[in-house]
């Protein structure tokens, strides 16, 4: 069998306050058991990949320690609801035929969400 993605594992600060906010921007719970230094999301629902959020105590300048790419069938909807979690909006984008917003989360991980593609 060949390899499959277990978790996507996010280096941070405070590991409950991320897990927290990428759970509600993803309309999922944190698992329970969570605290600064260590939480998770999916894990305990079977949602794969699951989230993990590890507190490390120097993150690395200008590494950026992980990069999502969401879809939404409504953009305008997940922009506006990203930045009330607690998102910032960076830039938007319009090429090779997507179109998508670059996001950092709250602590300045960048996430990009891109409108759904459909098929014609």
């Amino acid at each position: 069998m060949g390899l499959k993605i277990a978790h996507i594992t996010v280096d941070c600060a405070d590991a409950a306050e991320l897990a927290d906010f990428w759970a509600q921007l993803l309309e999922r719970t944190v698992d329970p058991g969570g605290n600064a230094q260590f939480a998770t999301v999916g894990e305990s629902t079977g949602h794969s990949p699951a989230l993990m959020f590890i507190q490390v105590p120097d993150k690395t300048p200008g590494k950026n320690v992980i990069h999502l790419d969401l879809t939404a069938d409504d953009l305008p909807a997940q922009h506006e609801r990203a930045v009330a979690l607690g998102a910032k909006h960076i830039a938007d984008f319009d090429e090779y035929g997507v179109i998508w917003s670059t996001f950092a989360d709250p602590e300045g991980n960048l996430f990009d969400i891109a409108a759904e593609q459909t098929s014609d």
